[in-house]
C-alpha cells in the first residue's frame, strides 16, 4: 500500500518514538489519538467510531482508497453516504445544497497532508469539498494518516506538499480526469477547540501520499 516512489524524507514511516511524540502534541491540542498498526487496523476502527447510518461525507484521498475506507463508507448500505447522495444532484441548480452536505454531514472522514512533531495537521485540496467540515462545520472528523506523513515543523509541512503531494495528486488527476490537479487551498489546524470532535488514526506504516 505504500507508493511506489524512491525512498525519500517524504516516504520513509516515521519511528515509533516520533509517532508518539506526533501523539503527545496533538493531545494537548484535544485532538483524540490513536496509534494502530496498519491500514487494516484503521479500517476496522472507523467502523467502530461511525454508528451505523449516520450521514458520512469522504474527503478525496488516496490513503482512505487504498486501505478501503471509502469503499466501506460509500459503497457499503452501512451509512448515508453524502458522495453517493451528492452524484445523484444537478449541480447546475443545486450546487448550494451539494455544498451544504459536503459541509455539514454528521461525520467527515479523511486524512491529510502532513502532521507535524508539534500537532498541527496540513491539509491540501484543489477544490476545497474537505475542508469547511475539516475546519469545523462538521460535528465529528477522522483523519486517518500514514507514518511518512510526519513532519518536523510547518515549513517542512509546506515543502512535504509542494514537492511530493502535488505532483503525485497531479499524476493520479490525469490518469483519473484527464486534467491537472492544483493547490488552490490549504488548511492548517492548530488546535481543535472542542474535545472529543477529531480523532486521529496515526499508522505506524506509510500509506497514501
Amino acid at each position: 500500500m505504500t507508493t511506489s516512489t524512491p525512498a525519500t524524507p517524504f516516504t520513509d514511516p516515521a519511528t515509533d518514538e516520533r509517532l508518539e511524540r506526533v501523539a503527545a502534541a496533538l493531545k494537548e491540542k484535544n485532538f483524540d489519538v490513536e496509534i494502530l498498526d496498519d491500514a487494516a487496523a484503521a479500517r476496522a476502527r472507523v467502523r467502530d467510531l461511525i454508528p451505523e447510518g449516520a450521514a458520512v461525507f469522504t474527503g478525496a484521498s488516496e490513503t482512505l482508497r487504498l486501505s478501503g475506507i471509502d469503499e466501506d463508507i460509500n459503497s457499503s448500505g452501512r451509512y448515508d453516504s453524502v458522495k453517493a447522495r451528492g452524484l445523484t444532484m444537478d449541480r447546475a441548480t443545486q450546487m448550494a445544497e451539494i455544498w451544504q452536505l459536503l459541509a455539514c454531514p454528521d461525520v467527515i472522514v479523511g486524512s491529510v497532508a502532513a502532521v507535524t512533531e508539534t500537532g498541527s495537521l496540513v491539509a491540501a485540496s484543489a477544490s476545497g469539498s474537505q475542508l469547511p467540515g475539516y475546519a469545523g462545520s462538521a460535528p465529528r472528523v477522522i483523519w486517518v494518516v500514514g507514518a511518512q506523513k510526519v513532519v518536523p515543523d510547518l515549513d517542512t509541512a509546506l515543502r512535504r506538499i509542494d514537492e511530493h503531494c502535488v505532483p503525485l495528486e497531479d499524476e493520479r488527476a490525469m490518469k483519473a480526469y484527464g486534467v491537472p490537479s492544483a493547490l488552490n487551498r490549504l488548511l492548517i489546524l492548530n488546535a481543535e477547540p472542542h474535545p472529543g470532535r477529531g480523532t486521529v488514526l496515526l499508522l505506524r506504516e506509510a500509506i497514501g501520499f
